[in-house]
Protein backbone atom coordinates (compact mmCIF):
# COMPACT_ATOMS: atom_id res chain seq x y z
CA UNK A 1 0.00 0.00 0.00
CA UNK A 2 1.23 3.56 -0.67
CA UNK A 3 2.91 5.39 2.18
CA UNK A 4 2.91 9.13 2.76
CA UNK A 5 4.30 11.96 4.85
CA UNK A 6 2.66 15.34 5.42
CA UNK A 7 4.73 18.47 5.95
CA UNK A 8 2.81 21.35 7.53
CA UNK A 9 4.75 24.53 6.80
CA UNK A 10 4.14 27.72 8.72
CA UNK A 11 5.52 29.82 11.57
CA UNK A 12 1.92 30.71 12.39
CA UNK A 13 1.29 27.11 13.48
CA UNK A 14 4.47 26.78 15.53
CA UNK A 15 3.93 30.15 17.22
CA UNK A 16 0.37 29.29 18.24
CA UNK A 17 -1.26 32.04 16.16
CA UNK A 18 -3.39 29.43 14.41
CA UNK A 19 -4.20 25.79 15.15
CA UNK A 20 -3.23 23.20 12.58
CA UNK A 21 -6.34 21.88 10.82
CA UNK A 22 -4.62 20.27 7.86
CA UNK A 23 -2.76 17.50 9.68
CA UNK A 24 -5.87 16.02 11.35
CA UNK A 25 -7.85 16.28 8.10
CA UNK A 26 -5.12 14.51 6.12
CA UNK A 27 -4.97 11.73 8.71
CA UNK A 28 -8.63 10.86 8.18
CA UNK A 29 -8.61 11.43 4.42
CA UNK A 30 -5.56 9.24 3.87
CA UNK A 31 -7.08 6.46 5.95
CA UNK A 32 -10.26 6.57 3.85
CA UNK A 33 -8.17 6.33 0.68
CA UNK A 34 -6.02 3.45 1.93
CA UNK A 35 -2.85 5.54 2.14
CA UNK A 36 -0.58 4.78 5.11
CA UNK A 37 0.24 8.23 6.46
CA UNK A 38 3.35 7.46 8.50
CA UNK A 39 4.74 10.87 9.34
CA UNK A 40 3.48 14.41 10.01
CA UNK A 41 5.93 17.23 10.63
CA UNK A 42 5.26 20.88 11.40
CA UNK A 43 8.13 23.11 10.34
CA UNK A 44 8.98 26.78 10.02
CA UNK A 45 9.00 29.04 6.97
CA UNK A 46 12.69 28.56 6.29
CA UNK A 47 14.22 27.37 3.02
CA UNK A 48 16.86 25.16 4.64
CA UNK A 49 14.35 23.56 7.00
CA UNK A 50 11.88 22.92 4.18
CA UNK A 51 14.61 21.55 1.93
CA UNK A 52 15.89 19.12 4.58
CA UNK A 53 12.42 17.85 5.47
CA UNK A 54 11.32 17.43 1.84
CA UNK A 55 14.54 15.60 0.90
CA UNK A 56 14.24 13.22 3.85
CA UNK A 57 10.54 12.52 3.36
CA UNK A 58 10.75 12.16 -0.42
CA UNK A 59 13.34 9.41 -0.10
CA UNK A 60 11.35 7.54 2.57
CA UNK A 61 7.72 7.60 1.41
CA UNK A 62 5.71 7.13 -1.77
CA UNK A 63 4.00 10.52 -1.46
CA UNK A 64 4.85 13.73 0.33
CA UNK A 65 2.09 16.30 0.90
CA UNK A 66 3.19 19.84 1.71
CA UNK A 67 0.75 22.45 2.94
CA UNK A 68 1.37 26.18 3.18
CA UNK A 69 3.93 28.65 1.97
CA UNK A 70 2.97 28.95 -1.71
CA UNK A 71 1.49 32.47 -1.85
CA UNK A 72 2.94 35.76 -3.10
CA UNK A 73 4.46 37.13 0.11
CA UNK A 74 8.02 37.15 1.47
CA UNK A 75 7.40 34.23 3.83
CA UNK A 76 6.09 31.89 1.12
CA UNK A 77 9.21 29.75 0.69
CA UNK A 78 7.91 26.23 0.07
CA UNK A 79 8.70 26.09 -3.64
CA UNK A 80 12.20 27.43 -3.09
CA UNK A 81 12.73 24.79 -0.41
CA UNK A 82 11.52 22.00 -2.69
CA UNK A 83 13.76 23.22 -5.52
CA UNK A 84 16.73 23.20 -3.17
CA UNK A 85 15.85 19.72 -1.93
CA UNK A 86 16.04 18.34 -5.46
CA UNK A 87 18.93 20.60 -6.55
CA UNK A 88 17.01 22.28 -9.36
CA UNK A 89 16.24 25.91 -10.19
CA UNK A 90 12.96 27.75 -10.03
CA UNK A 91 11.49 28.93 -13.32
CA UNK A 92 8.32 30.70 -14.39
CA UNK A 93 5.89 28.02 -15.52
CA UNK A 94 4.14 29.39 -18.63
CA UNK A 95 0.83 27.65 -17.97
CA UNK A 96 0.66 28.86 -14.40
CA UNK A 97 1.66 32.41 -15.23
CA UNK A 98 -0.94 32.44 -18.02
CA UNK A 99 -3.64 31.26 -15.61
CA UNK A 100 -2.67 33.90 -13.06
CA UNK A 101 -2.74 36.65 -15.66
CA UNK A 102 -6.08 35.45 -17.03
CA UNK A 103 -7.64 35.33 -13.57
CA UNK A 104 -6.15 38.49 -12.07
CA UNK A 105 -5.87 40.72 -15.10
CA UNK A 106 -4.12 44.00 -14.33
CA UNK A 107 -3.64 42.91 -10.71
CA UNK A 108 -1.18 40.20 -11.84
CA UNK A 109 1.92 42.06 -10.70
CA UNK A 110 5.38 40.62 -10.09
CA UNK A 111 4.41 39.46 -6.59
CA UNK A 112 1.38 37.57 -7.90
CA UNK A 113 3.55 35.94 -10.56
CA UNK A 114 5.87 34.60 -7.85
CA UNK A 115 3.26 31.86 -7.51
CA UNK A 116 4.20 30.69 -11.02
CA UNK A 117 7.86 30.23 -10.06
CA UNK A 118 8.16 26.46 -9.60
CA UNK A 119 10.95 23.87 -9.42
CA UNK A 120 12.22 22.63 -12.76
CA UNK A 121 10.70 19.29 -13.69
CA UNK A 122 7.38 20.01 -11.96
CA UNK A 123 4.12 18.87 -13.53
CA UNK A 124 0.53 19.99 -13.15
CA UNK A 125 -2.27 17.63 -12.19
CA UNK A 126 -5.62 18.78 -13.52
CA UNK A 127 -9.06 17.45 -12.70
CA UNK A 128 -11.48 20.23 -11.84
CA UNK A 129 -11.23 22.79 -14.68
CA UNK A 130 -12.46 25.67 -12.51
CA UNK A 131 -9.59 25.34 -10.05
CA UNK A 132 -5.86 25.74 -10.30
CA UNK A 133 -4.03 22.42 -10.79
CA UNK A 134 -1.99 20.69 -8.11
CA UNK A 135 1.73 21.18 -8.55
CA UNK A 136 3.73 17.96 -8.33
CA UNK A 137 7.51 17.80 -8.15
CA UNK A 138 8.77 14.19 -8.27
CA UNK A 139 6.68 12.57 -5.49
CA UNK A 140 5.94 15.83 -3.66
CA UNK A 141 2.40 17.20 -3.99
CA UNK A 142 2.15 20.88 -3.12
CA UNK A 143 -1.02 22.16 -1.46
CA UNK A 144 -2.10 25.52 -0.06
CA UNK A 145 -2.21 26.06 3.67
CA UNK A 146 -5.77 27.40 3.87
CA UNK A 147 -7.79 24.34 4.97
CA UNK A 148 -10.72 25.03 2.62
CA UNK A 149 -8.45 25.12 -0.42
CA UNK A 150 -6.25 22.22 0.68
CA UNK A 151 -9.30 20.00 1.04
CA UNK A 152 -10.76 21.00 -2.33
CA UNK A 153 -7.51 20.49 -4.21
CA UNK A 154 -6.67 17.24 -2.43
CA UNK A 155 -10.09 15.82 -3.23
CA UNK A 156 -9.65 16.85 -6.86
CA UNK A 157 -6.71 14.48 -7.29
CA UNK A 158 -7.50 11.89 -4.60
CA UNK A 159 -8.49 9.22 -7.13
CA UNK A 160 -4.89 9.13 -8.35
CA UNK A 161 -3.55 8.25 -4.92
CA UNK A 162 -5.72 5.59 -3.34
CA UNK A 163 -4.69 2.24 -1.97
CA UNK A 164 -6.84 -0.28 -0.14
CA UNK A 165 -8.75 1.24 2.80
CA UNK A 166 -8.47 -0.28 6.26
CA UNK A 167 -11.25 -1.55 8.49
CA UNK A 168 -11.32 -1.43 12.27
CA UNK A 169 -13.08 -3.07 15.20
CA UNK A 170 -13.13 -1.75 18.77
CA UNK A 171 -13.39 -3.60 22.05
CA UNK A 172 -13.67 -2.08 25.53
CA UNK A 173 -12.50 -3.69 28.73
CA UNK A 174 -12.34 -2.62 32.36
CA UNK A 175 -9.21 -4.74 32.86
CA UNK A 176 -6.00 -2.72 33.09
CA UNK A 177 -3.26 -2.93 30.50
CA UNK A 178 -0.94 -5.09 32.60
CA UNK A 179 -3.69 -7.70 32.84
CA UNK A 180 -4.31 -7.83 29.11
CA UNK A 181 -0.78 -7.29 27.74
CA UNK A 182 0.07 -11.00 27.40
CA UNK A 183 -3.19 -11.73 25.57
CA UNK A 184 -2.69 -8.83 23.19
CA UNK A 185 0.86 -9.99 22.50
CA UNK A 186 -0.39 -13.48 21.73
CA UNK A 187 -2.99 -12.09 19.31
CA UNK A 188 -0.37 -9.94 17.60
CA UNK A 189 1.82 -13.01 17.07
CA UNK A 190 -1.10 -15.08 15.77
CA UNK A 191 -2.37 -12.38 13.36
CA UNK A 192 0.73 -10.44 12.22
CA UNK A 193 -1.21 -8.86 9.31
CA UNK A 194 -3.49 -7.12 11.81
CA UNK A 195 -2.56 -4.09 13.91
CA UNK A 196 -3.71 -4.23 17.54
CA UNK A 197 -3.78 -1.08 19.66
CA UNK A 198 -4.38 -0.54 23.39
CA UNK A 199 -5.51 2.88 24.67
CA UNK A 200 -6.36 3.54 28.34
CA UNK A 201 -9.16 5.98 29.14
CA UNK A 202 -9.59 7.61 32.53
CA UNK A 203 -12.68 9.74 31.94
CA UNK A 204 -15.00 7.22 33.59
CA UNK A 205 -14.99 5.10 36.73
CA UNK A 206 -14.04 2.33 36.53
CA UNK A 207 -11.31 3.18 34.02
CA UNK A 208 -11.45 1.44 30.67
CA UNK A 209 -9.07 0.37 27.92
CA UNK A 210 -10.08 0.66 24.26
CA UNK A 211 -8.61 -2.10 22.08
CA UNK A 212 -8.54 -1.57 18.32
CA UNK A 213 -8.11 -4.26 15.69
CA UNK A 214 -7.05 -2.69 12.40
CA UNK A 215 -6.26 -4.12 8.97
CA UNK A 216 -7.16 -4.65 5.34
CA UNK A 217 -8.46 -8.22 5.56
CA UNK A 218 -12.00 -8.48 6.94
CA UNK A 219 -11.72 -12.23 7.71
CA UNK A 220 -8.50 -11.72 9.68
CA UNK A 221 -9.90 -8.72 11.53
CA UNK A 222 -13.02 -10.67 12.40
CA UNK A 223 -11.07 -13.72 13.56
CA UNK A 224 -8.73 -11.69 15.72
CA UNK A 225 -11.56 -9.63 17.22
CA UNK A 226 -13.58 -12.72 18.08
CA UNK A 227 -10.55 -14.37 19.68
CA UNK A 228 -9.84 -11.31 21.80
CA UNK A 229 -13.49 -11.06 22.81
CA UNK A 230 -13.35 -14.67 23.94
CA UNK A 231 -10.13 -14.28 25.91
CA UNK A 232 -10.70 -10.90 27.56
CA UNK A 233 -13.53 -9.36 29.53
CA UNK A 234 -14.68 -7.04 26.79
CA UNK A 235 -17.63 -5.62 24.98
CA UNK A 236 -17.53 -4.83 21.26
CA UNK A 237 -18.45 -1.34 19.98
Amino acid sequence: MPTAAAIIIGDEILSGKFDDENGPWLIHRCRALGIDLQRISIISDDVETISDEVRRSSSSFDYVFTTGGIGPTHDDLTLAGIAQAFEVDLYEHPELSGMIRARMGAAANSDALRMAMVPEGSELWYTEPKRFPVLVCKNVLVFPGVPKYLQAKFNDIAERLGGEPKSMRRLITEQNESEIAATLRQAAEQWPEVSIGSYPRFETTPHTVIITVDGRSEPLIEACTNWLAGNLKTKQT
